[in-house]
């Protein structure tokens, strides 16, 4: 597999053929590469993939995965992803080969795990620890399913820890009375926190309501968006799951208290609320 060296730029290429899903035999070509030795790897992958091939490794079956799979998933859940896969699973496994990684690896790789702890030293929850198993377990499927690995070893070692189903902690009308009445000088928090108690709508989706998603003629507010930061940015995603977009009926006084609170955003010299795009509540 030969490498060239581009003379005006200093930096390397390489030139080969290989067959596309179709039986076609394609020329490919990728300039840009700083050493010879990453012109050769990117060749080797290139032809590892074509072919269906894990002889490679875990680390770069991984970009194949991201490949894969990151433009099917929201951002927000990727990220999450991608943070456990890299702190978590590519430490232990990024150099074994695909084909090679068996259930005693894995289970060597949970019994690390469930010594590890966290930054605060306390150990991984059960709940934790089945999400990093079930992260690594989603790689080899992929690589079953798509690739030809004749099994999972993650399934075969079986899984650690389990989930945990946590209470749910409600306030009381009265508790929620006296919380409201103590932040009623804080007019966007006190508004926020009425459309969160009444309509039971999530953060995220109180934060990313527009002024035109309310109708005040049938009392109803619309939701079909979520609020996030992610990386530094925020963002407006669709909601967590198709079954997330709906219209909510509102108490007719919280429709009211919202109509007021409108007013009191128009007399700060907002555009007109009945016809903006502006967001109702700042993000944090």
């Amino acid at each position: 597999m030969p490498a060239y060296k581009d003379q005006k730029t200093g930096t390397w290429y390489v030139k080969f053929y290989s067959r596309d899903w179709t039986g076609v035999n394609k020329q490919i070509k990728k300039r840009g590469f700083a050493t010879k030795r990453e012109a050769l790897d990117f060749e080797r992958n290139y032809k590892i993939r074509q072919e269906c091939n894990l002889d490679m490794t875990f680390g770069n079956f991984f970009e194949l995965y991201k490949e894969d799979i990151e433009p099917r998933l929201k951002r927000n859940t990727w990220l999450s992803k991608e943070h456990i896969i890299r702190t978590k699973i590519l430490p232990y496994f990024k150099d074994k080969k695909m084909n090679e990684i068996t259930a005693a690896d894995v289970m060597k790789w949970q019994n690390e795990m469930m010594a590890g702890k966290d930054a605060q030293g306390k150990k991984y929850s059960e709940t934790y620890r089945k999400t990093m198993h079930n992260q690594l377990s989603c790689i080899f499927n992929h690589a079953c399913r798509y690739y030809n690995l004749k099994e999972n070893p993650a399934r075969k070692a079986g899984n650690m820890g389990k989930e945990q189903t946590k209470e749910m902690q409600f306030w009381t009308t009265e508790e929620y009375k006296k919380f409201s009445e103590a932040i009623m000088d804080k007019e966007m928090s006190y508004y926020a926190f009425e459309m969160l108690y009444w309509t039971g709508i999530r953060l995220g989706e109180c934060l990313a309501l527009c002024m035109e998603d309310f109708d005040f003629t049938n009392d109803t507010v619309r939701i079909n968006k979520s609020y996030q930061r992610l990386e530094g940015k925020d963002l407006i995603t669709t909601p967590k799951t198709p079954k997330s977009n709906r219209v909510i009926k509102m108490p007719r006084f919280l429709s009211e208290e919202m109509k007021e609170y409108f007013q009191m955003l128009y007399g700060y010299g907002r555009k007109d609320p009945y016809l903006s795009g502006d967001k109702v509540f700042s993000s944090p």
